[in-house]
């Protein structure tokens, strides 16, 4: 099946009522999660530009990312569309708040998807400035309209999407549960599973291994470097780091993550052993692509957190159950963190690991990150 102005097809599968031989538990391992799947699915039809079915408790929607929209899309929607934005990104562009977590705009008729992607970017803010003004509903939404924006969160893409109320689900649409798509980081990191592990001498820690973890959702893998051997029974010395393509791969001098990131492998390795969490959360959460956006939203004067809340994200999206679930399966329960981010030891203990003391971790500024770092502090953190 395709729905009219979407030139494939937009089946991207509905689990079915009983398991079949995908889902059907093997020797070893665990039955996988319909929702899981059915959200995994559905992250992925956003990608390409197609329709998801939400269900929800209170009503039914079907949405579209905005980001990912091919021309017609949002006419093949149907009747009476709505733009959804994010609190965060309302506020920059100085929307009523009248409903929770998310507002929502009406789409006049042939609204070209280029306009709306303009209102949701804000680095078209320059090129395209004159919007609105706008008049958010002030009626209740129902609870899948809120849960299509967390959906384009989770696929990496701005967080704005169109949508329409629906009664029932079309057919082979991909489709989604409104508690599955809350529910998606929480369960992603439980069913977390160490898959391979090697020895791996590093510069500065030459007796190291490189663990490698992955969650059945076919999302992105997760590290650790375990230095030394470190004992279980005790607090272990250790240190989450985010992922950073810009500043751990190519050097770059705008933030601290590489002289972070190999400064820990040092200083864990002269301390006599310890543990790096390698974790998949570019950008504080927001993925390689947004962070981007938000670099050039800084040059335009904005700080790191502000910049992120003008793409419509929090200041950070990061959770910490994938960390608190490495370490379990690394068999520790306690550590010694190495952060200047309260936050980060607030998130760890929240997830169930015992924080037992804050190790301050921080490296001189240089010309590009003074800003930078100013923006951390006045985040909180503590240098």
């Amino acid at each position: 099946m395709s729905l009219p102005g979407f030139g494939v097809p937009v089946y991207v599968g509905r689990m079915p009522a009983s398991p079949s031989p995908g889902t059907r538990k093997r020797k070893g391992s665990r039955p996988r999660d319909p929702a899981l799947l059915s959200t995994t699915r559905a992250v992925e039809a956003f990608r390409l530009g197609l329709p998801v079915a939400i269900r929800g408790k209170d009503g039914n929607a079907l949405a579209l990312a905005v980001e990912t929209a091919p021309d017609g899309g949002v006419r093949a929607l149907g009747k009476s569309p709505l733009l959804l934005l994010s609190h965060a990104r309302a506020r920059t562009l100085k929307i009523r708040l009248y409903t929770p977590e998310v507002v929502a705009l009406p789409v006049a008729p042939g609204t070209p998807e280029d306009s709306l992607r303009a209102i949701a970017d804000p680095t078209a803010d320059l090129s395209a400035p004159l919007k609105g003004p706008f008049e958010a509903g002030r009626e209740p939404l129902p609870q899948a309209f809120a849960a299509s924006v967390k959906l384009a969160k989770l696929a990496g893409l701005l967080p704005a999407t169109v949508v329409r109320r629906i009664a029932r689900i079309p057919p082979n649409l991909a489709q989604a549960e409104v508690d599955g798509i809350w529910n998606y980081e929480l369960q992603s990191a439980r069913a977390l599973k160490m898959v391979a592990r090697a020895r791996v001498p590093l510069m500065d820690a030459e007796n190291a291994e490189l663990v490698a973890f992955r969650a059945p959702d076919g999302g992105p893998e997760h590290y650790a470097i375990v230095i030394g051997a470190p004992p279980t029974d005790a607090p272990v010395l250790a240190r989450l780091h985010s992922e950073c393509f810009t500043g751990d791969l190519l050097g770059s001098l705008k933030c601290d993550c590489g002289d972070q990131l190999r400064g820990a492998i040092a200083a864990i390795a002269r301390a006599g052993g310890g543990v790096l969490l390698y974790l998949a959360q570019e950008g504080r959460g927001i993925g390689l692509v947004n962070k981007l956006r938000a670099y050039r939203l800084q040059d335009q004067g904005f700080d790191t957190h502000e910049a992120n809340e003008r793409l419509g994200f929090e200041a950070d999206e990061r959770l910490y159950p994938v960390a608190a679930r490495m370490f379990a399966l690394l068999g520790f329960k306690a550590v010694r963190l190495m952060t200047n981010n309260p936050s980060k030891v607030k998130g760890l203990k929240a997830a169930g690991i015992k924080v037992a003391e804050r190790v301050p971790h921080a490296f001189p500024a240089n010309p590009h990150n003074a800003r930078y770092l100013k923006s951390k502090e006045k985040a909180g953190h503590l240098f």
